[in-house]
């Protein structure tokens, strides 16, 4: 992974306190950076464009990206050629997420039309007996992983999020481009995101509920 390769450089966009410090200490400070974002994101269905554009907490993304924002953003001129959201697997890290691909999607479009975003991967169990660990995705498999390591002293940890995470986990499972995992952002992603963030934070409550009544029984 040659780290002087100016494709190979990432922005981390990270949801939180301890997050942003545990992916600050766990990087590669040779191509990779931290922007950590504090608290609720704005909506921004319901805010016009100059609150959106002077937000505490979107100024700083525009600020690190330094191409620029709505007509004025040249996507030539990005300093890093990956922005990975990064976030808790959660519906606080889903809802931040969406808040930030319909941002993009809004306000920086070619960023994902020229296949720049993307969203972390952070596993969700750590399955461990004696030295041997897998870091997997889904119950499935950790099912799976306690079968290969047999079933007697297994130690199955949960992560409910990143900041559960040391500096060195986080890094060995969601930042080191070897062997982490991300999922590309693509234009039908992004569409969809604006078009679900306009129905659960748009005026319209009608389309609302009847979103939350058809998804209710997929709430875990």
């Amino acid at each position: 992974w040659p780290r002087n390769d100016p494709s190979n450089t990432g922005l981390f966009l990270v949801e939180g306190d301890s997050e942003g410090g545990s992916a600050e200490q766990g990087r590669d400070r040779s191509f990779q950076a931290i922007l950590a974002l504090w608290g609720k994101m704005l909506n921004t269905e319901k805010a016009r464009v100059d609150k959106i554009l002077n937000n505490e907490k979107i100024q700083p993304i525009i600020l690190a990206l330094g191409a620029g924002v709505g007509q004025d953003f040249d996507v030539s001129k990005i300093r890093y050629n990956r922005i990975i959201i990064m976030a808790d697997a959660d519906v606080d890290g889903a809802h931040i997420s969406t808040l930030l691909m319909t941002f993009f999607y809004r306000y920086m479009k070619p960023l994902i039309e020229h296949g720049h975003l993307y969203i972390a991967m952070p596993p969700l169990f750590l399955v461990r007996k004696g030295k041997q660990k897998k870091y997997v995705y889904s119950e499935q498999e950790r099912d799976l992983a306690i079968q290969e390591l047999g079933e007697k002293g297994v130690m199955v940890q949960r992560y409910k999020g990143l900041g559960e995470m040391n500096a060195e986990q986080l890094w060995e499972t969601t930042m080191d481009p070897t062997c982490r995992q991300m999922i590309a952002v693509r234009m039908d992603d992004a569409i969809e995101a604006d078009r679900m963030f306009t129905i659960l934070m748009g005026d319209e409550v009608e389309p609302r509920r009847e979103f939350i009544q058809s998804n209710a029984r997929y709430v875990k």
